[in-house]
Parts: structure tokens; sequence; C-alpha cells
């Protein structure tokens, strides 16, 4: 009987080509778009390769100073003695590692005569450990390196390629802002937050020692937990810590504040410009469970995603409510033959449901083509990103289910029709 009602399925997408391609095309770009946006998503917040870690990590990149009074405040990114001082004697029990990084310094290398700009980090032995880099040649400075301040460089595989045409310069000299490294290492290209850069040098390679002594600066600090579960205590750590910082010699400031973030409650700082989310919002909690930022981000964008799915549905309702009411005739030769209202109704919905899954299939084809373009085509540099199949499933699933809806209630209005008022048309 499914094979028969398969086969029927097909023969009536052929014989009304144009229904079809309008109904497939509404699913392929809802679902094409959905892919990619959500592939992007998962690539910035949930990370796999460099960053997998991060969802026991979190990160500090700002902190603000201010006065009892309020009278002055001040945010900036974090200083080295802020890192040293107060955040690195917090490992322990809870918190397995503090990486020190800083963000991207763009910096002139001189190759051959030549000048080309490099996006440079300078960064501890830590952050080695909290960045899972895949090494394809030589190796990454450790703790040795840095505590003896040793001039070495690790580069990225395309960076060592363009400078020295050469994807293992191990062993080679290369100068950036009149200081000259020799490579030791070359890592896989990674476009993640904190791991995007050309080159890497230790953080003692600074002309001076100045930083040393710096509140503020163009600092991260990466705290690694031991478990996601220890994550909570960590942060409320660094909110003791920053309550009770000392800012001698700068009377203008007697406290501070610093947020540990993960990427996506980072991002819903930066885009609310809010120190604490859900107070702005005026949401503490639902059900007893304390909201960050990032979830109620994740909750929008959801539901964003919704409403987009919602615009081709409707449409989807519209058109196979207007070709089932075509159909009055064909049912009502059907129903005089003796097919039973059951068997016309699940036919019609079957045909849906068909035409969804055939959409589902095209638009994975057609979300994996997009996402290879962008890795190729080079857009946003170094992106490795694939299909999050739990989204297409869910996508799928809600168009299939929107499908069997919108035949259901036309399926069953006509196959309870009389088949002589069928055969004239008459709904």
């Amino acid at each position: 009987m499914l094979k028969n009602y398969l086969k029927m399925a097909w023969s009536v997408a052929q014989r009304r080509k144009l229904f079809t391609a309008i109904n497939l095309a509404c699913i392929v770009l809802t679902l094409v778009v959905l892919l990619v946006v959500a592939a992007m998503l998962q690539e910035a917040f949930y990370p796999s390769g460099v960053e997998h870690r991060s969802n026991r990590f979190l990160q500090i990149q700002l902190m603000e100073a201010t006065n009892e009074k309020q009278t002055a405040i001040s945010r900036s990114p974090l200083g080295y003695r802020v890192i040293d001082k107060y955040l690195k004697p917090m490992q322990g029990k809870e918190l397995e590692a503090v990486a020190t990084v800083t963000g991207l310094e763009p910096t002139s290398v001189i190759m051959n005569d030549s000048s080309t700009e490099v996006q440079m980090r300078h960064a501890d032995a830590e952050y080695w450990r909290v960045m899972d880099f895949k090494v394809l040649a030589g190796r990454v400075p450790g703790a040795d390196d840095v505590a003896q301040g040793r001039m070495v460089a690790v580069l990225s595989r395309s960076m060592a390629v363009k400078l020295f045409a050469d994807p293992a310069p191990v062993g080679r000299k290369v100068e950036a802002g009149a200081q000259s490294f020799t490579v030791i290492g070359v890592v896989e290209d990674a476009m993640h937050l904190n791991a995007y850069a050309d080159m890497w040098v230790p953080l003692t390679t600074y002309p001076n020692t100045m930083y040393r002594q710096q509140m503020t600066g163009n600092f991260i600090a990466l705290l690694m937990a031991r478990s996601p579960d220890d994550l909570p205590a960590i942060r409320t750590k660094v909110s003791q810590i920053a309550r009770n910082m000392d800012f001698a010699g700068d009377s203008e400031f007697t406290q501070g504040e610093m947020w540990a973030d993960s990427k996506i409650d980072m991002f819903a700082r930066l885009l609310t410009g809010s120190k604490d989310v859900n107070a702005d919002l005026g949401i503490v909690s639902i059900g007893g469970q304390q909201l960050s930022g990032g979830a109620l981000v994740m909750a929008g964008i959801s539901f964003l995603m919704l409403l987009f799915m919602l615009l081709p549905a409707l449409n989807l309702v519209n058109l196979n409510i207007g070709r089932i009411m075509e159909r009055s005739t064909e049912i009502g030769v059907r129903k005089a033959f003796g097919a039973t209202n059951r068997q016309l109704a699940l036919q019609l919905v079957l045909e849906n449901v068909v035409l969804c899954l055939a959409g589902g299939a095209i638009a994975f084809v057609l979300a994996a083509g997009v996402l290879w373009w962008l890795e190729a085509a080079g857009p946003i540099p170094y992106l490795k990103v694939g299909i999050n199949l739990a989204v297409f499933g869910w996508g799928l699933l809600i168009t299939v289910v929107f499908g069997v809806l919108s035949g259901v209630v036309p399926a069953w209005k006509m196959s309870r029709l009389d088949p002589v008022h069928a055969l004239k048309g008459a709904a």
C-alpha cells in the first residue's frame, strides 16, 4: 500500500511541476539559510577544533575601574599586572590554568626586502595548554621559552607559506617589529576568537618590561576550569577579586569590576553594552534557573529562526489548500471506485511529507555547497565550518510537521466529499 502511495505522490509531483517547484523552492531556501546561519553560530560560540575546550573556559577581556561615588569610570582591556597579581594565584582546585594572551597586534614583517603585515599575539606557555592547536611542524613555546624570554615564534601554516614558500620553515629567521625571531613551529590555521593570528611569540619578548606594571593594556585572560560545573564558582571568585583590587598610585579609582564570560555571554555583553544583561532586561531567572545573557541571546536567535520558518510554512499551507481543492474531480473518481476517506486523506498528507523530505535532501546538499564555498572563497580567513546535523534534523522535522498540518484539514475535507459533487468539481 505504501509503495502505491509513494508512486502516486511521485506522479502528482511530475504532473504539477509548477506547484512542485514553488513548494520545493520555499522549503529549500528556508532550510539552506537556517543551516548556514546555524553552522556559523555554532562555530562562533560552540567551536570544535582549536577551541573545543571552550565549554570549560571563561575569558576576561575588560575591566572597569571606578570609585565609591561613581564619579569616575574607566573601562579598558586588562593590563598584565591584573592577570599576574590577581588572576594567576586563583589556580588550584577548580581552576586548571590561567592563560595570558594579547589581542591582535598588527605588525610589519620584513622578508626579502618587502614588508608584509601580520596579525601577531604575545602569549604565555599556559595559552598553548588552553588552546589545542594542531602542530604541523616543530613545536610550540614552553614554560622555559617564556621564562628565558627566548626570541622564538610560531607561524600559522598560511603565513609560513606566504613568507617562506615553505609549510615548515622551522629554524628560519623572521624580522617583526624591529626584532628578530627564530621560527620553532607551524600550526594549523584557526579562525576562532582567541586563536586567530598569523604569528605568536612569547610574552616576555617585549622590548621592555613596562607592561608588567600596567593595570590596563591589551591583554586577555583565559581561565580554564577543571570541569564545566566549576564555572559559576570561578565567576564568583573573579567578581570578589575585582572588588578588592588595589589601584595604588591612582587616587581616582578605588574599586574594580571584571566579567568572566563564555563566548556567547561576552557577545551578549558587547551587543547590549550592558554590565548586567539580565538586570537590564528585568529577567533574573525562569523556573528557578538563573539565565545568562548568552542564554537570552540564544533564545532570541531561536525565536527569530522560528519566525523565519513560519512565512514559508504559511505559504506552503495556502499552496496545499489550493492544490487539493483543484483535485476534487480526481478525488470523486477514486471514491467512486471504492477509496475510503482514510485512504484519500493519508495519500494527500503523504504527498506533502514526501515533498518536504525531498526539499530537505536538496537543502542539505546546497547548504554543504554554500559552506564549502565560504571556506574556499575565503571571505572569512581560516574558516572551517560544517553543517549542524541537530539543527538540520529539527528544521526538517518542523518543515514536515508544517507540511502535515497544511495537508490534514483540506485533505480530510476533500476526502469526505460526496462523489457526485466531487465529480462536478464542487467543493
